[in-house]
This record gives C-alpha cells, sequence and structure tokens, in this order.
C-alpha cells in the first residue's frame, strides 16, 4: 500500500514556486536576447519611426488639396523635387505643390500624406491627382510605433523575435536579463542503460534524460545531464550533492512513490538544510511527485515513466524555470487555449487530469480529440498537440464541452 504525504494541489504547488528567489540579472547582446526574460521594464529612448515617412511610392502631398479629385475632374499639383531615398529633403511643400517619394521616404514639411503613383499621371512638371487621400493615409507618422520614453518591454517578458527588431529599431543594442539558471538531471534505476547503447534482456534506454534535456532548453535553461545512478542509496546522496554544486534545480527522474526502493525521499532528508514541500501531487499522471528546498535550490522528485515525468516538468517544472528568470503572469507557463472536447471524459473529484489531445479545426471552431494510453507509452504525448486540463473540482467533462488546452511545445 502507498502512502503520500504533503500532498499539495498543482496551485499550492506553483505558489511555493514563486517564493523561489530569481536569479541574479546579467546584460546580453540582442542577438543573445531571444527566449530570455526581461529584467524590468526597457522605455524607448527615441521616437520610431524617427521622421514621418511614406509606406507607398507616389506622391507627397497637402490631403486637403486633393478633396474633390476624381478622374475626368483632377487634382493638379506642381511637382518641385524628388525625395531620395535616406536622405532628408531639402525644401518644404507651399499651396499647390507635391514632391515624388519612394516607399519608406522621409515626408517633406508641409506635407501630410501621399498619393499612390497608380492614382497619377504626370504632364511635365505637373501631376494629375486621381483620387483622394485623407491626412495620415499611405503615411507612417514620426513616434507612430512607438513614441520616446513609452514602455517597449514590461519586467518579465520573454523577448521575441518581433520585441528584439522594435529594440533594434530604436538603438537599444544590449538588455537586462536574469541569467538562465541550470537544471541538472539524474536518472535512477538499476535498469537504466544510456540511450546510444544496446540495452541486454531486462534493460530499457534512458529516455528520460534526453526528454527532460529539450524541455529544459525550450524554456530557457541550461540541461546538466548528470548520468544514470543505480538503486543505491548512498550513490544517489552523492550525484545529488554534487548536483546541487553545480545546479540551481535538481530532477531526480524515477524513485519517487513511496516502496522499498524508494531512496529520493531518504537522499533529500538527509541534505543538509533541506525542507520537504510537497510529497504527493494531486494530479493525473504525476501523482508520486517531490519537492523539497535546500537552501535557495529546488529539488524534484519526478515518477520514473517518461510521460509522468514530462507533464510534471511542463506544470510545475517549467514554471519554476521560467520564474527563476523573472518571467511573470502567463509568461510562466505554455501557452494555453480553449477547445471543444470530442467525446466525454471522466475524472475523480480532489485531483487535476491531464490528458494528451490531438487538436484539429472544423466548421465548429477547434476541437481536441484524447489520446489515450497507459503512462509508460511515450508515443500519445510525442502525438499529442496539446495537454486536456480537467479542473480538481470537477467530475468530468461532456462532448462538446469547452476545454482548456495547455498547447505543447
Amino acid at each position: 500500500m502507498e502512502f503520500f504525504f504533503r500532498v499539495k494541489t498543482v496551485a499550492e504547488v506553483l505558489d511555493i514556486i514563486s517564493s523561489f528567489p530569481p536569479l541574479p540579472e546579467e546584460e546580453v547582446d540582442l542577438s543573445e536576447a531571444l527566449g530570455r526574460f526581461a529584467a524590468g521594464n526597457i522605455l524607448s529612448p527615441e521616437d520610431l519611426p524617427p521622421f514621418s515617412r511614406s509606406t507607398m511610392d507616389g506622391y507627397a502631398v497637402r490631403a486637403e488639396e486633393t478633396f474633390g479629385a476624381r478622374e475626368g475632374e483632377p487634382t493638379v499639383l506642381k511637382v518641385v523635387g524628388e525625395i531620395p531615398m535616406g536622405q532628408a529633403p531639402d525644401f518644404s511643400l507651399g499651396p499647390g505643390e507635391a514632391a515624388r517619394i519612394a516607399t519608406g521616404g522621409m515626408l517633406p514639411q508641409g506635407a501630410n500624406a501621399v498619393v499612390m503613383v497608380e492614382h497619377t499621371e504626370t504632364i511635365g512638371d505637373l501631376v494629375e491627382i486621381l483620387r483622394p487621400v485623407a491626412p495620415g493615409e499611405n503615411v507612417l507618422r514620426k513616434g507612430e510605433d512607438i513614441s520616446q520614453e513609452d514602455i517597449i518591454i514590461k519586467g518579465g517578458t520573454r523577448f521575441t523575435p518581433a520585441l528584439l527588431g522594435l529594440l533594434a529599431g530604436v538603438g537599444i543594442g544590449r538588455v537586462q536579463v536574469r541569467q538562465r539558471p541550470r537544471v541538472a538531471i539524474i536518472s535512477t534505476g538499476d535498469e537504466l542503460v544510456p540511450s546510444q547503447e544496446r540495452p541486454a534482456p531486462g534493460q530499457i534506454r534512458d529516455i528520460n534524460t534526453i526528454s527532460l534535456s529539450a524541455a529544459i532548453m525550450e524554456a530557457g535553461g541550461l540541461a546538466l545531464p548528470m548520468g544514470i545512478v543505480p538503486d543505491d542509496e548512498e550513490a544517489l546522496f552523492k550525484a545529488v550533492s554534487l548536483a546541487l554544486e553545480e545546479a540551481e534545480v535538481v530532477l531526480i527522474s524515477g524513485g519517487s512513490s513511496v516502496g522499498t526502493r524508494d531512496y529520493t525521499l531518504k537522499v533529500i532528508e538527509r541534505l543538509p538544510g533541506s525542507e520537504l514541500l510537497c510529497h504527493g501531487l494531486a494530479v493525473r499522471p504525476g501523482k508520486p511527485t517531490i519537492l523539497a528546498r535546500v537552501g535557495h535550490k529546488a529539488v524534484f522528485g519526478l515518477p520514473g515513466q517518461v510521460t509522468s515525468a514530462l507533464l510534471v516538468f511542463y506544470i510545475l517544472v517549467r514554471p519554476l524555470v521560467c520564474h527563476l528568470q523573472g518571467a511573470q503572469g502567463k509568461e510562466l507557463f505554455l501557452p494555453r487555449t480553449w477547445a471543444r472536447v470530442s467525446r466525454n471524459l471522466a475524472s475523480a473529484m480532489g485531483r487535476e487530469d491531464y490528458i494528451r489531445a490531438h487538436l484539429s479545426f472544423n466548421e465548429d471552431g477547434l476541437w481536441a480529440e484524447p489520446i489515450f494510453g497507459r503512462s509508460g507509452l511515450l508515443s500519445p504525448l510525442a502525438r499529442a498537440q496539446g495537454l486536456i486540463r480537467i479542473p480538481q473540482n470537477s467530475e468530468g467533462v461532456y462532448q462538446g464541452e469547452m476545454v482548456e488546452i495547455f498547447l505543447l511545445p
């Protein structure tokens, strides 16, 4: 019979995770910032664009002078110049005047709109405007994208390609981020062999190290595989002690359920200054999960089955890895959406269920098709695009009901 002590809900463990202090800051180039998290708010030092510019090839004009223009009764303006790309115009537009301009060109003083070249006809140094334009039409105004002193990025936001482009556009080349957490991975079990070796009868390849390493890197952490440790308490104690010297987070894969071969809990209790925070998680799959604190560092005992281990990683370890990097709010979690479930799903009150799912669209929107399989099978998770979350206070969901989906990387 199994006993679980200090069983926690997912919400309770996430609250515990928020108490771990984020890692120190460091400054990096924009080229190294993708996927990192801003350590604080970043303000724009200038306007973007820095000048009003054309979004079309055509003629810069005073918009009010084109009102009423149409084919057969065009507005005729005098062309007083052409604006070269990459140069500021050395003239301004007066009444009845226009200037040739290319896409991206800087509007001259006095102009407030651009007429597309397709809506004009030229006669010598005159241009006929065949359609009217409104003020600001075909123009990006100075500061329309970002104004000086605007907040470009709030602290805790993940840097995306678009955000990095925005920073480059206002001349910011380096940013403050939190350090990447080092996450050590220890796989336990006498039956395990490295994934590149051929297992003997009764042995299996170590899948968890590779899967968890990839998940850590996706979350922005640095994976530190510590190798395979046999079912021996002293060997595991040495491995965990070494891992705590090198990493901020330690993942022990296997040996987290209560049983005769369970050394994870014993090892954690022996660690100086350790505090057991959770032994048993109100979630399926993943009930035999351990979380302990050693100083400012976290030690997780994950289930040995790879599907359960990855699920616990996604809902608990990944938020911690992101939190240590300074992530806030939705940035802590996998992206989420809502979909209709394709069949009835039963659940038990008092625990959260996470069910692998294939996602597809039809005329009714997004649908989630559950993918069933034992927790020891990895292929169902490999085929899944999301996880259906059934809340703790629910006895299940009915076909066609809207369910929350965690989108898998």
